[in-house]
């Protein structure tokens, strides 16, 4: 599997093997070696969510708080969407900024975000169905939301689709209102989430 960092630390694109056959195809779209070896440290998985979603449909821009927060790492398993992770963090050096990965079932690439990150996607065919580890389970009360629409932030919808939102992503606060309630994760929160992730690595070892 080869993977690799993009520009938002933290964030990593993982592009497995694909074997295909006269049956089909045969792909493992997680392994923990590559994980580990680009992250330096192991997933806990927590939960395991799948979404099916019509074309169209948007979903997020969602993040939790920080600590713990809650990684993700997200692949399509049926049709094809566009994932993108915004970094919320703030006084991150990238604060802001965002990165797209077109996820389906024809590279079957994989994409990891890592704690404080938010998290959308949209649906580029019907039935398209993502599902997605979680380091943690679903806490309501430490879920929030920014608008995925917010022009501030301005991500790449695609022009030629009708957008379909939920009523709690529709109603989200602008990631400048989100600040200014102070419900976004720090930078240096999260560093020091990860900082912890790899020490319990580096005591195993030991």
């Amino acid at each position: 599997m080869q993977f690799r960092e993009l520009t938002i630390p933290g964030v990593v694109e993982f592009t497995p093997k694909v074997f295909p056959d006269a049956r089909g195809q045969f792909v493992a779209p997680f392994h923990e070696g590559a994980f580990l070896d680009a992250t330096g440290h192991r997933l806990h998985v927590a939960q395991s969510n799948q979404s099916i979603s019509r074309r169209g449909v948007i979903r997020g821009v969602h993040f939790s708080d920080v600590p713990p927060g809650q990684a993700k790492y997200v692949h399509c398993s049926r049709g094809a969407l566009l994932d993108v992770a915004v970094d919320v963090r703030v006084d991150s050096p990238t604060f802001g900024r965002w990165e797209l990965v077109l996820l389906d079932t024809e590279a079957s690439r994989a994409v990891y975000l890592p704690e404080g990150l938010g998290h959308a996607f949209i649906a580029l065919t019907d039935d398209t169905v993502m599902t997605y580890l979680c380091s943690t389970g679903y806490t309501p009360a430490a879920e929030h939301t920014v608008h995925p629409l917010d022009p501030a932030v301005g991500l790449p919808w695609p022009a030629d689709q009708d957008l379909i939102l939920s009523d709690k992503d529709r109603t989200a606060p602008t990631l400048a209102e989100a600040a200014a309630a102070a419900i976004l994760p720090s930078w240096a929160a999260c560093q020091a989430r990860y900082a912890e992730l790899r020490a319990a690595i580096a005591h195993s070892a030991g």
